[in-house]
């Protein structure tokens, strides 16, 4: 006789397409204070994106096996995504401590905000390109720079990712 264990594909699949959706929210969110807002990324920015690029194939790989059945590969992307987004708060919570002064940021700090690339503007680009650092918060909301709300947004994440990791493999009851 078979062991047969009962998964939870209805809680798996709705706590990984919510990861997918704060995923991609953020990203566009990111990309609009880019691109409308000016803000243009320091290189840690840019590496904090990685993840949520990253996540976005791999959840959703991960919802088709769900609802193939094939829930220990789902919880296994699941569980891959939910690392990923713990390390990323881990590189938030790097900058965040940086842009606070708690300690120094990376020596490839700063980045050139990107010129115009009218060669006619050459003069005027260069008095008006500014230094974008990893160390000094651009923009603040309630107190958290960019950093500190990717912190916030890559915990939730990885909370969603990891208890759909569970429910996708049939052991939810752990983290009940």
């Amino acid at each position: 006789m078979a062991l047969e264990i009962e998964v939870d594909r209805g809680e798996a699949y709705r706590l990984g397409a919510a990861a997918l959706f704060v995923a991609a929210s953020v990203i566009a969110a990111a990309l609009a204070f880019q691109y409308l807002g000016g803000y243009f990324p320091c290189p840690l920015c840019l590496m904090q994106r990685y993840a949520y690029y990253a996540a976005w194939p791999l959840l959703f790989i991960a919802l088709i096996l769900v609802s193939g059945g094939k829930g220990s590969w789902a919880a296994l992307i699941f569980f891959l995504v939910a690392l990923a987004f713990l390390a990323n708060a881990g590189l938030g919570v790097y900058q965040a401590g940086a842009e606070w002064k708690f300690w120094p940021g990376p020596e490839f700090c700063g980045t050139l905000q990107p010129l115009s690339g009218d060669t006619g503007n050459l003069l005027k680009d260069i008095e008006t390109t500014k230094v974008v650092r990893c160390d000094d918060a651009s923009w603040r909301f309630l107190g958290l720079s960019f950093a500190g709300w990717n912190i916030l947004t890559s915990l939730a994440i990885f909370a969603m990712s990891l208890r759909a990791a569970f429910a996708a493999s049939g052991r939810n009851q752990i983290l009940r």
